[in-house]
């Protein structure tokens, strides 16, 4: 059995990513031929409508904000050498919180005030609920892809109970709060820009796009700029070596959760004090799963993120462009999109990553041989 042949890193983080989404838009382009869609009409309404215009680009940044978050999420974690599945409900539990302070203290507190403490209020409690999760991986041995997968069931009862029930705005049939107010809301972009004399139009673009930067680097400087990053990522990789070397393996794991759940619970921060302005039930949206996605495009690392993340918010806002725009396209299509890019990027990377090896090892030999030719002479 042929043995694997190991990538130079600016080809395992550089190029096979954009080998494996070529061959996910190539299938994807059969698949718009078998039903009689034109693939290059679709690509270019798909573009146009991602980043055609200011309000297009404003949709795809602010999808793509709650992509930088989960991304990164599922990254901190996976270079702890865990599988964190449970994005969804830290997301929903980081809302909670946000929501439960603008709930408590928006009749009483500034803005200036306010907003820090329900961005804090969202890293605290999805800190909280992913942290617990870790401790029981780390202390019990729990299954962490089990606990977190049962803990977003327990986060979506919990927040549907509160949202039928304590929280419930009166006379509202839909199961939602109360709106928080003026002074619990971010800063809109069209706002933000504004202030400098740009004219931008309203969209829900706000100022978690400048978090999710800092989120970003904040990650990349933890991970490989940090002693307390390269601890993490040695008990992901080699946990004895981690553990001879006198690094606590619990405690990485449970660090490692908390920081997770506590920039997934910052997607709170993007869709309560955002744009809805009020706590919903569905805020989140499959954002904590797509952020697993997210994170393979990205090869773990936050500027891969960063352009997996704009990569799947131009999908979502191009593919609502090319449902209008299109006679029987739906939104299913794009979907079915997603799934190739998840398909080629995660479970058949390995597929490229070979033909890759081979291709790139023929070439470092044929360069070499005229070498040795001239040693030789």
């Amino acid at each position: 059995m042929s043995q694997p042949i190991e990538l130079p890193r600016w080809l395992d983080l550089g190029v096979l990513p954009l080998v494996n989404l070529a061959l996910a838009f190539a299938v994807s382009a059969m698949v718009l031929l078998a039903i009689g869609q034109e693939p290059g009409r679709v690509l270019v309404l798909l573009v146009k409508g991602a980043f055609g215009s200011p309000a297009g680009l404003s949709y795809t940044l602010y999808y793509a904000t709650t992509f930088v978050f989960t991304g990164l999420a599922i990254a901190v974690a996976f270079h702890a050498g865990l599988f964190n599945i449970g994005g969804e409900g830290q997301a929903m539990m980081g809302g909670l919180g946000a929501g439960l302070v603008a709930l408590a203290f928006a009749p009483s507190l500034p803005a200036w005030l306010l907003l820090p403490l329900m961005i804090g209020a969202a890293m605290v409690f999805g800190m909280a609920w992913a942290a617990v999760p870790g401790a029981l991986q780390a202390w019990r041995g729990s299954h962490i892809v089990i606990t977190t997968i049962m803990f977003n069931f327990i986060a979506s009862a919990l927040l549907i109970y509160l949202l039928v029930g304590p929280l419930k705005e009166p006379g509202n049939m839909t199961p939602e709060s109360r709106a928080f107010g003026p002074n619990a809301m971010l800063a809109g972009m069209h706002e933000m820009l504004g202030w400098v004399g740009i004219e931008w139009p309203r969209t829900p673009l706000n100022f978690s796009v400048l978090l999710a930067i800092v989120a970003a680097i904040a990650v990349y400087l933890l991970l490989w700029r940090s002693r307390a990053g390269y601890a993490l990522r040695t008990v992901g990789h080699t946990p004895d070596a981690a553990h001879y070397a006198g690094i606590r393996p619990r405690a990485q794991v449970l660090l490692a959760m908390a920081i997770s759940g506590a920039l997934a619970g910052l997607v709170g921060v993007n869709e309560i004090a955002g744009v809805h302005n009020r706590l919903m039930a569905d805020f989140v949206g499959g954002a904590g799963f797509a952020g697993i996605a997210v994170s393979l495009i990205g090869r773990s690392h936050p500027l891969g993120i960063v352009l997996a993340a704009l990569l799947f918010g131009a999908l979502y806002q191009g593919g609502a462009e090319l449902a209008f725009e299109i006679q029987g396209f739906s939104r299913d299509m794009v979907f079915t999109l997603q799934g190739l890019i998840v398909l080629f990027a995660g479970a058949m990377s390995q597929v490229a990553a070979s033909w890759l090896g081979r291709a790139w090892l023929a070439l470092h030999r044929r360069n070499a041989a005229p070498t040795l030719e001239s040693g030789r002479g």
